[in-house]
């Protein structure tokens, strides 16, 4: 077994760090330049053309979970009492930031609302967006989570009064109530288009309701999007694991940053989100990946949170119009550099910002960042960690951004000309609640003015659209005739269902062999929104690229290989789907165009796609066209279980896919019927049995080369069952142990023989008596409580902090020593290892002092423990309170 001495040093070794101060590093490309306020929480490393400075502590604003920033520079920071994991109410709320004179720091603050588990939040004028978990008053049990509006029109910093619901249940309780949101639905944003986007995690929603009483229900997670008035609610994209929070660019692209199963390593993926688009996560991303859309880079462990696209004149053009995205667990702010490739892109990742566990970052319209650190608060919040920094450019100057309700439908009109997309956004949603006519005449002059930069032009263009409504259409649809601005021209026409109808088709059908792949991306889509079924030939007509190859059996596919070329097929399938082509696409089978219908037959369950398959393959003739049709009619022999809120796939989901809880259907009999009559006659028996193992059909007459495993479901637990199980800790992703441990209190003498015959006495001393080795554990129980004993162990690189970070020293005669620096004067160093090895350098022998952003511990070293044994451990470890 592997001894837990190092793990023992680090549990000690990160309170310290996650109590102490972050210091700045050098690099050879960056250096953090501090003022005096040194021990104040801040960034640890930035570009030497920003300048980043402490704003609040946890003081105003403990376990700061999300923040948004108004226009004209009030920040509003989701205090988060609870955590993940956390399920007492009563401990959220609502911060409002003022910085009146705009030197960096606070001048007034307030509480603007009480809320539990903010989880999300846009300023617009007056009104104040926030998603958040809601509680039963009687019970005090999570009953779900709701998107709210409250107001401020007097603006003394505190709500007028109760939220206005727009979305409930927009998260399924139950799981809410077991564990707390670690995959609930989590970040807002709003797009130049008017809609608010919501980042949905994989537990998903059972009829979640918007103010107009529509419901919707969605198994797993993606973008739901949603009008600000509450209605209209609808999925944007879907099969998204746990993302926190999307990125808009002004041209409406829109970019994630999940992670795969925890089984996987919790590897994120940057995604480009696109309309209608299905991302597979669980059941499609690893074996059906010629499906989906896949993502652009798999980047290896981390855990997404906060996004935005900066888009602001006043900073330097090297980290401008990128996407940018938080990673609470590498403690990094990152920058993708996207470069468009068809109708999607590809990109770069580069360090940016790095900031202790950040959880979201935002932006005013003078080009002022924020930037919220959870630094340490663990799993269910903690009153003493958190802080908030701000970010300018290096010679940032303040100017004052109008008050708009003040400013002239005219003024509002040049607002909309602004270079900030923060700006241009605050001024389209004012222009919103003038005179449409009004409105509407001034943003169709920004639309049409040749000489603004695109993006100016399309926050023209959205605006006009939402201010004229359906009788704009027409002037929309003469603009679909200028190239430059074809594409979102498209979009906006079709992009309200309810006004649809009386759009005219031919703009979409002839956008369909425009030369940009952008353009037909968007007429794909708006063909698909329109239910207009005489586009249905013309998108069966859709190229379908070699690319589309399943993956080999029992090996996954490239779900994080950029595959431009999958776009526009994929859309169209999704919009075929859409429009119910059964017919058409039956009669297309043996056509030129037979893929991209087979394709698309894969997802109608329907008994005329059934029969028309059957049919098909008696007439088909070639034997490769009779392997694809006997493919297409396996896939629907099952569909996916409807969806009722009771269960969810945990966080270690069965992949293996094209179902979760696949059931039969009343078409299922005659699908068996054909597969097994051809199974019998058949000399390729290996073709059924890889049909039978690959769609998991579980039809014993075609064989099989593998065992069925049945889908996992997150039930109740039975920890007298498995918490003496040998490595349970390491089977379980680290929230589901910090679950465990909250209810298994283990054995304290267990925890001592354990911590006594792995070897950690060797490093670490338990009473003052003894000689001191590495970092003393006497007392670590007073400074620490179990969970974040616990969480030091899973997680040794939660935080480095001044002090007590790891440090690698260069001496002279090309000597290298790591450890922590226990003792420092002017002329000499005292160095301790790991294991207690202890060194004495004189000062002038240093050449070189670098400290280390991890750890010397490895994650992982407490896998083999079982949780019996890691809750003895620690309880232990609690009760050291000398």
């Amino acid at each position: 077994m592997l001894k837990i001495s190092l793990s023992l040093v680090f549990a000690f070794l990160i309170y310290l760090l996650n109590n102490g101060r972050p210091t700045t590093n050098e690099t050879t490309n960056q250096q953090a330049v501090f003022s005096k306020a040194d021990s104040l929480p801040n960034a640890a490393k930035w570009p030497t053309e920003l300048t980043i400075i402490h704003f609040t502590g946890s003081d105003l604003t403990p376990s700061p979970a999300c923040l948004a920033v108004a226009a004209t520079g009030e920040v509003y920071v989701g205090v988060d009492m609870m955590g993940s994991l956390g399920k007492k109410p009563g401990k959220g709320s609502i911060v409002k930031l003022v910085d009146s004179n705009n030197d960096g720091k606070v001048d007034k603050h307030s509480v603007y609302a009480t809320v539990d588990n903010p989880r999300g939040i846009i300023s617009k004028g007056d009104q104040l967006f926030v998603l958040h978990t809601t509680f039963s008053p009687e019970t005090g049990i999570a009953s779900g989570m709701d998107l709210v509006v409250f107001e401020d029109k007097n603006q003394d910093g505190v709500a007028d009064g109760p939220s206005q619901p727009l979305i409930q249940n927009i998260s399924s309780p139950k799981f809410l109530q077991s564990r707390g949101t670690d995959h609930s639905t989590n970040g807002i944003r709003m797009g130049i288009d008017g809609w608010i986007y919501i980042a949905v995690g994989d537990f998903g929603f059972h009829d979640a309701v918007d103010r107009s009483g529509k419901k919707l229900t969605q198994l797993g997670g993606g973008v739901v999007r949603v009008r600000p008035d509450g209605t209209d609610m609808e999925v944007y994209t879907h099969g998204m694991r746990n993302i926190y929070d999307v990125a808009i660019d002004p041209f409406m692209n829109m970019f994630a940053r999940g992670n795969t199963n925890d089984g996987g390593g919790w590897n994120i993926r940057f995604s480009h989100q696109i309309q209608s688009g299905e991302y597979g996560y669980p059941v499609l991303f690893k074996h059906f990946t010629e499906e989906i859309i896949p993502a652009m880079v798999d980047l290896g462990g981390g855990s997404g949170t906060g996004a935005l696209f900066i888009d602001d004149p006043t900073w330097p053009e090297k980290y401008n119009q990128v996407p940018l995205m938080a990673d609470w667990g590498r403690s990094q702010l990152y920058i993708h550099r996207v470069q468009p490739t068809g109708p999607s892109f590809t990109q770069q990742e580069e360090e940016f910002i790095k900031l202790a566990q950040i959880t979201d970052v935002d932006m005013d319209a003078s080009g002022r960042m924020y930037l919220s650190a959870w630094d340490g608060a663990g799993y269910s919040g903690n009153p003493s960690k958190g802080f908030v920094v701000r970010a300018v450019p290096k010679n940032w100057k303040y100017q004052a951004f109008p008050d708009l309700k003040k400013a002239s439908v005219n003024q509002l009109g040049s607002i909309l000309k602004s270079g900030s997309s923060v700006a241009r956004l605050a001024a389209q949603q004012e222009l919103l609640t003038r005179p449409a006519k009004q409105a509407s005449e001034v943003a169709w002059k920004v639309t049409t003015d040749k000489s603004q930069p695109l993006a100016v032009r399309v926050a023209g263009l959205f605006t006009y659209a939402q201010a004229a409504g359906a009788t704009g259409q027409t002037n929309l649809v003469k603009l679909t005739e200028e190239p430059a601005m074809r594409e979102f021209a498209l979009r906006a026409l079709a992009d309200r269902k309810a006004t649809a109808s009386s759009v005219p088709v031919e703009p979409f059908l002839k956008a369909l062999n425009d030369p940009s792949d952008r353009v037909k991306a968007a007429a794909i889509v708006g063909l698909g929104r329109m239910g207009r079924k005489e586009a249905i030939p013309a998108l069966l007509t859709t190229s379908v690229p070699a690319s589309f190859v399943a993956p080999a059996m029992g090996t996954e596919g490239p779900h994080a290989t950029p595959n431009s070329a999958i776009v526009l097929p994929h859309l169209a399938v999704k919009a075929l789907v859409n429009l119910n082509a059964v017919d058409e696409s039956v009669k297309a089978i043996g056509t030129k165009n037979s893929r991209l219908a087979l394709w698309a037959l894969r997802y109608m369950h329907d008994p005329k796609a059934v029969d028309g398959l059957i049919n098909a393959y008696k007439v088909a003739q070639d034997d490769n066209l009779k392997k694809q049709i006997l493919t297409t009619v396996a896939r629907l022999y099952k569909q996916e279980a409807p969806y009722d809120g009771s269960w969810w796939w945990s966080t270690r989901p069965d992949t293996h896919g094209p179902y979760y809880k696949g059931i039969t259907w009343e078409s299922s009999p005659a699908i068996k019927n054909l597969l097994v009559a051809e199974v019998a006659s058949a000399t390729d028996k290996q073709f059924f049995k890889d049909l039978n193992s690959r769609q998991r059909l579980e039809i014993p007459e075609l064989g099989t080369d593998e065992p069925v495993v049945a889908a996992k479901e997150e039930v109740k637990v039975d920890l007298e069952k498995i918490k003496t199980k040998k490595g349970q800790v390491g089977e379980s992703s680290i929230e589901d142990v910090m679950l465990a441990m909250d209810k298994i209190q283990g054995d304290p003498t267990l925890g001592r023989k354990l911590f006594t015959n792995q070897g950690c006495v060797a490093c670490h001393s338990i009473t003052k008596s003894e000689t001191m080795k590495g970092p003393y554990m006497g007392q670590i129980g007073s400074i620490m409580n179990r969970e974040q004993i616990a969480e030091s162990i899973l997680k040794p690189n939660a935080s480095i902090s001044q002090g007590f970070a790891s440090v690698m020293i260069t001496a002279k005669g090309n000597k290298s020593y790591m450890g922590f620096v226990t003792e420092e004067s002017a002329d000499r160093l005292v160095l301790r290892d790991i294991t207690g090895q202890v060194y004495r350098l004189k000062a002038s022998d240093v050449v070189k002092r670098e400290e280390m952003e991890h750890s010397m511990m490895p994650a992982g070293l407490a896998n083999s423990l079982s949780y019996e044994e890691f809750a003895s451990l620690i309880t232990f470890l609690s009760q050291q309170k000398k």
